[in-house]
């Protein structure tokens, strides 16, 4: 059967009524079709609904692309440098941002194609529509072909329903994006040019990985932030290196930055924005253009929830630690249910949902054991706390901290930017926070939380056999200096 199908199932048993299942998934992003597999798994009858190409925002309009986009820019900039490491380019150097859009939908595409097959191998039946509960296990779904064209309804019913439907880009209030100067992240990804100065407004991981790959492509970039740190949910520390990494490769940061997004205006020269650091004088800002980064809002308007028990509070699912909303057959995950809204966040909770579903043993999410990642360069990895909650909570702490350049791969690869933190409870010796800022981080960072899932102590962590040269010997070297045993530090 065609990949792109209005409903694709590998097998479907001929006895069993086409319009029921055990669990129907509303929603096929990461979290969505992580619950729908592990569900068949478990051998239950699976619906996964979506209008739009299962992936979601994750594949197509958020990680993956993104990625692909910032793995260019990181290529482009090593071969910038390829002099250092004793190579001749001959020649200009400079990125294509037509042939960077080209590879970017390949990479989505041969995913999306993998996600299909999965679908198949698994036996679940995938259904593109717009699906609204009418209840907990009822399901109305206006049916579309893969053209998006209308093809008819169904009515589908369930033992149990997990909605998964994500989140959208939003904007600030009185800024209205128009797709072509003032845009989101969506209207990124469908683009293919770069402008020659572009303001970023949101200095989180969407803002700065953005703001990042727009600089290594030649444009001038300033990042606009309301609140006084870059990264704010990231360490002290690790805000104050990567400001001061992006200001040394010439990206203009505004922090406590106040401006009236209403009186945004847009003419032939550029944006304009009026803009400045709170208490100061403002200042005239133009450019070609402005992405807004500020945030997402969740999908929870339109799907049928009025009709369950499920309490939702300023747009977010209020679920217990099973997932399960206050009706009984429904379940919520992912970015409706806030918290920290990342893809493999969402994936966890999928699982955890359909666990208590099929009565199997349930890993309930530790949020505080949840990995977060920004791709930009430097990259930045974090788990656990911060060395600022610790302080709040009045958690007794002892830090290690070691810099890249301390560490003989980092300085083979020419990137010793950056450093790794680890924060232990200065009594129990717990691993309380990992927090990490510089090249190839985001791979590094599953090392802690495997440590914090097994309970691992900093020493313990320090003690692990770390192989010589990797950058993975920073975080070993780390949780040693937690207890000042360091030895190349």
């Amino acid at each position: 059967m065609p990949a792109d199908t209005p409903e694709t199932t590998a097998a479907t048993s001929e006895t069993r009524d086409p319009d029921t299942f055990d669990l129907v998934v509303i929603g096929a992003g990461t979290g969505g079709y992580s619950a729908a597999f592990r569900a068949a798994q478990l051998g239950l009858s699976v619906a996964l609904i979506d209008q739009h190409k299962i992936g979601g925002t994750c594949l197509h309009r958020g990680c993956i692309p993104t990625k692909a986009m910032l793995e260019s820019a990181d290529l482009l900039d090593r071969i910038r440098k390829a002099g250092t490491y004793g190579l001749v380019v001959e020649g200009s150097v400079a990125g294509d941002p037509v042939a960077i859009a080209t590879r970017r939908q390949a990479v989505v595409d041969r995913l999306h194609k993998g996600l299909m097959s999965l679908v198949r191998k698994n036996q679940v039946a995938y259904i593109r529509g717009t699906a609204t509960l009418e209840g907990a296990t009822r399901i109305r779904v206006a049916t579309i072909d893969e053209q998006d064209q209308p093809t008819g309804e169904r009515v589908l019913t369930s033992k149990d329903t997990i909605l998964a439907t994500g989140s959208r880009v939003k904007s600030l209030p009185g800024l209205v994006p128009d797709g072509e100067r003032i845009v989101t992240s969506d209207d990124v990804l469908r683009s293919t040019d770069v402008p020659a100065s572009i303001a970023v407004i949101g200095a989180g991981a969407v803002g700065m990985e953005f703001a990042s790959y727009y600089r290594d492509l030649g444009a001038e970039v300033t990042v606009l932030e309301y609140l006084p740190a870059v990264v704010p949910l990231e360490d002290a520390d690790v805000s104050k290196e990567m400001e001061k990494a992006f200001t040394k490769r010439g990206i203009k940061i505004i922090t406590s930055a106040r401006f009236d997004p209403a009186a945004v205006t847009v003419d032939d020269a550029g944006v304009h924005i009026l803009v400045g650091k709170e208490g100061a004088e403002p200042s005239e800002l133009v450019v070609d253009r402005l992405l807004v980064a500020a945030g997402r809002a969740a999908n929870t308007d339109g799907v049928g929830l009025e009709t369950t028990k499920a309490v939702v509070e300023r747009t977010i699912v209020q679920v217990d630690a099973n997932m399960q909303t206050a009706e009984p057959h429904l379940y919520a995950i992912g970015d409706i249910i806030g918290g920290l809204w990342l893809a493999h966040v969402a994936a966890h909770e999928g699982i955890a949902a359909v666990h208590a579903i099929a009565g199997e043993e349930v890993e309930h999410v530790d949020y505080r054991k949840m990995p977060r990642a920004t791709y930009s360069r430097p990259q930045v990895a974090s788990i656990g706390r911060t060395e600022a909650e610790c302080e709040r909570d009045g958690i007794p702490v002892k830090i290690g901290r070691i810099p890249f350049q301390a560490i003989g791969k980092a300085i083979a690869n020419g990137e010793t930017e950056g450093f790794t933190k680890v924060i232990a409870h200065a009594e129990t010796d717990e691993l309380l926070g990992v927090h990490l800022i510089g090249s190839h981080v985001t791979e590094l960072i599953a090392e802690a939380s495997a440590a914090m899932l097994f309970e691992a102590t900093a020493w313990d962590l320090g003690s692990a056999v770390h192989p010589h040269p990797t950058l993975s010997e920073a975080i070993g070297e780390t949780a040693l200096a937690v207890h000042g045993k360091s030895i190349n530090f």
